[in-house]
């Protein structure tokens, strides 16, 4: 073990009881964090019931370990997983994460002979127990998460270790530097890393990652949920007003758009200037900008449903939360998205939207889903996250970028009171989507020709449908 890690697993291991503490505080408003804690401390006491021999004793296929650190990453591993079983069918599924809601989310993707377990901390004991209790054959890392010791552990072992969806962003790089003397060896001792984008290639080399190959956002390729987009259609054409959602909003957004509801000019004044240049259809918006919109408030994280309420609540406005549904959404001055899982629903439901997260500075949310959803985009200036997809949209006039809130909110309601510019934005939304499907094969390809490669001809997996694999029957 080099001084610096050997410095960073000392300070991992002092941290304990600090994540113990915090796990509690979590736990006291979101249960799932208080579920089989020991599991993020290398006990695996719970998980043994799921266990099956592993394939080194002949009676079994080894794991494939996904790690999905949060609701993001584990929506992506979806697509990827999809993929993975149809190349590999005798694959068993070891999935870890970091937070509750991608836990939730990672149960709907376990089949017979899968193991769910928390993410190791980060210490080389936890990290020890996790890799002797499961032995996976290899280990997929969703978009960002890069952690030495587990590395470095790895790779003691023979497991090899992608980075897929890879993404790495200005700020991430810069404080990657800052730290090289602990990120440079953890980037290096990855396998292979397969990025988003150009841009982001460019920097995972910089910061010292084996990136081979490019192959786009792996979230190109969701399918919306069929029958919640039907139904949120249903109810949105039900509807008397357009419907803008305040998608993914983030602590703080919420307050700058119900200051940016304060009336400051009347609405048929906004142009339409920002459809304008991105679709290149010229005029202004129609007296049709002056209707009444239904908003729709869906926050970003579950913890803050009740605060969120409590605060719109206080500006004089009424709220009819989802969980207060039952046929159809409620008479309300705004309707509340407080649940989990029915994005599409809510997009369905909407007419545009205005991406949380590009308001205040924290990069942004996935526009991605709300395109293929069929509803268009309305971001603010903080986009880093997703910057190239962001870039493309915009010039395709899938989404629109503005300054600030007030200017988001009056652009949205432009635009979804215009129908012939809104028609067209909804439809260039669902074919910018189309246009940059694939990642998810070409992933899920490279990721089977590698085990290929680590298992052999030893029959764990059915590899013969792959390009130079040998058929061990």
């Amino acid at each position: 073990m080099t001084p610096a890690r050997a410095l960073y697993s000392a300070i991992t291991w002092l941290a304990q009881p600090l994540l113990r503490a915090k796990l509690r505080r979590r736990a006291a408003t979101e249960p799932g964090y208080g579920v089989a804690v020991e599991e993020r401390f290398g006990h695996y006491p719970q998980a043994m019931d799921s266990l099956a021999p592993i394939s080194t004793t002949g009676l079994g296929h080894p794991f494939v370990w996904v790690h999905a650190v949060s609701l993001g990453e584990t929506r992506a591993a979806a697509i990827l997983l999809a993929e993975l079983r149809q190349l590999l069918p005798g694959m068993r599924l070891l999935l870890t994460h970091g937070t509750a809601t991608g836990r939730a989310e990672g149960e709907k993707l376990l089949q017979p002979g899968d193991v769910q377990v928390w993410q190791p901390w980060d210490t080389p004991g936890a990290v020890r127990r996790f890799l002797q209790q499961f032995r996976p054959e290899i280990g997929i890392l969703m978009e960002t998460e890069i952690w030495p010791n587990l590395l470095a552990g790895c790779r003691q072992r023979g497991i090899p270790v992608v980075l897929a969806n890879a993404r790495l962003n200005a700020q991430s790089l810069a404080g990657a530097r800052r730290l090289s003397w602990l990120s440079r060896p953890a980037y290096a001792g990855l396998a292979a890393a397969w990025a988003q984008t150009e841009a982001d290639a460019e920097r995972l080399r910089a910061a010292g990652a084996p990136v081979q190959g490019v192959f786009g956002n792996l979230k190109f390729d969701v399918v919306p949920d069929a029958a919640q987009l039907a139904q949120g259609r249903e109810w949105r054409d039900a509807t008397s007003r357009r419907v803008v959602l305040l998608a993914s909003s983030r602590e703080g957004e919420e307050a700058m758009w119900l200051e940016a509801l304060q009336p400051k000019r009347p609405p048929a004044q906004i142009t339409l200037r920002h459809a304008a240049i991105n679709s290149g259809v010229s005029g202004a918006a129609t007296p049709e900008a002056a209707l009444p919109v239904q908003w729709l408030v869906v926050p970003r994280h579950p913890q803050r449903f009740a605060q969120v309420r409590e605060l719109i609540e206080a500006a004089g406005l009424t709220v009819s939360p989802r969980s207060t549904w039952g046929a159809a959404p409620g008479t309300a001055d705004v309707w509340l998205g407080d649940s989990l899982g029915e994005m599409a629903l809510y997009y369905g439901l909407s007419h545009a939207a205005l991406l949380g997260g590009s308001y205040a500075p924290l990069g942004g949310q996935n526009l991605i889903e709300a395109a293929a959803c069929g509803c268009p985009v309305v971001t603010g200036p903080h986009t880093f996250n997703f910057a190239e997809a962001a870039r493309l949209a915009c010039e395709v006039g899938a989404a629109l970028r503005v300054q600030d809130m007030a200017e988001g909110v009056a652009v949205a309601q432009a635009l979804v009171g215009d129908g012939p510019r809104l028609d067209d934005a909804q439809g260039r939304a669902v074919a910018f989507t189309s246009a940059h499907r694939g990642a998810a094969l070409a992933t899920a390809l490279a990721v089977a020709q590698m085990l290929r490669v680590q298992v052999g001809g030893s029959g764990d997996f059915r590899l013969s449908s792959l390009p130079g694999a040998v058929d061990s029957q």
